[in-house]
C-alpha cells in the first residue's frame, strides 16, 4: 500500500470570507465534491508548512499570512492500493487569485454560514465544515 501526505488550507480573506475553487472536470473527473480548498501532496523530505505555502503559491497565487494551524487529519483510503493522510489547516491570506486553470478554473469567496449552505463542496473539506471546527476559529 502506497501512503501519501496531503495538505489542505481554509484560506480566509481579511473580510472573513473562505475561498473555495472549482476543481478542472478535465484534471478531476470522477472526483466526489467539485469544489475545494487549496493544497496537495506534500514533497518528502520538506516541511508540511512549506508543502502547503507552495501548493498554495502554484494554484492560487496567494501567500499565507498567517501562521496556519492544524485543525483536522483525515485518513482517506480509496482503495486497497492508497492511503492518503490528509491534514487540513485553517490561515489567513490578502489578495485576488489567479488560478492554475489546469487545476482550478473558478473561485468564490464565501462567509462561513454560505459555506455550511454550499452544495457540491469535496467530502472532506464537507465534513470539516459540517463538523463546526471553522466556527471555533
Amino acid at each position: 500500500m502506497i501512503l501519501q501526505v496531503g495538505v489542505k488550507i481554509f484560506l480566509r480573506n481579511q473580510d472573513g470570507k473562505y475561498l473555495l475553487m472549482r476543481r478542472s472536470p478535465e484534471k478531476y473527473p470522477g472526483v466526489k465534491g467539485e469544489w475545494d480548498i487549496p493544497g496537495g501532496r506534500i514533497n518528502p523530505g520538506s516541511l508540511l508548512i512549506e508543502n502547503l505555502r507552495r501548493e498554495v503559491m502554484e494554484e492560487t497565487q496567494l501567500e499565507i499570512i498567517s501562521e496556519p494551524k492544524l485543525i483536522y487529519a483525515q485518513d482517506i483510503i480509496p482503495s486497497g492500493e492508497k492511503h492518503v493522510v490528509r491534514l487540513s489547516y485553517v490561515g489567513e491570506t490578502k489578495g485576488k487569485p489567479v488560478l492554475d486553470t489546469s487545476e482550478n478554473v473558478e473561485y468564490k469567496w464565501l462567509s462561513l454560514g454560505d459555506l455550511k449552505k454550499y452544495e457540491n463542496v469535496d467530502i472532506y473539506a464537507k465534513s470539516i465544515i459540517d463538523g463546526g471546527l471553522l466556527d471555533m476559529r
